[in-house]
C-alpha cells in the first residue's frame, strides 16, 4: 500500500458559526467557519429566520417578474386562434 495517502485527521477541529456558537469535531481540516449551525437553524430553533447572504431571492423574484411582464405581453398562437374564433362568432350573431 502507498504511504501518506490520506490526509491528516484533526480529532480537535474547531467550527465556528456567524452566531458565535463554537465547538469542537473531528475533520481533516484544523478550522472550520459555517454560517448556520444547530443554535442558530430555523429547523432546529423552530423560529423562522431569513438568511439571504448574496440577494437571491430578490434576484429571483426579479427574473420571474419580467418573465411574467413578457409572458403577458406576448400572446401564443392558441390565444390568438380563440381570439379569432371568438370574432367570427360575434360577427355572425350580428
Amino acid at each position: 500500500m502507498k504511504k501518506d495517502v490520506h490526509p491528516k485527521y484533526y480529532s480537535d477541529c474547531k467550527v465556528t458559526c456567524a452566531c458565535g456558537n463554537a465547538f469542537v469535531t473531528g475533520s481533516t481540516v484544523p478550522e472550520i467557519r459555517v454560517e448556520l449551525c444547530s443554535k442558530c437553524h430555523p429547523f432546529y430553533t423552530g423560529k423562522q429566520k431569513f438568511v439571504d447572504t448574496a440577494r437571491r431571492v430578490e434576484k429571483f423574484a426579479e427574473r420571474a417578474g419580467k418573465k411574467a411582464g413578457a409572458a403577458a405581453v406576448r400572446k401564443g398562437k392558441k390565444v390568438k386562434k380563440v381570439e379569432a374564433k371568438a370574432k367570427k362568432v360575434k360577427k355572425s350573431e350580428a
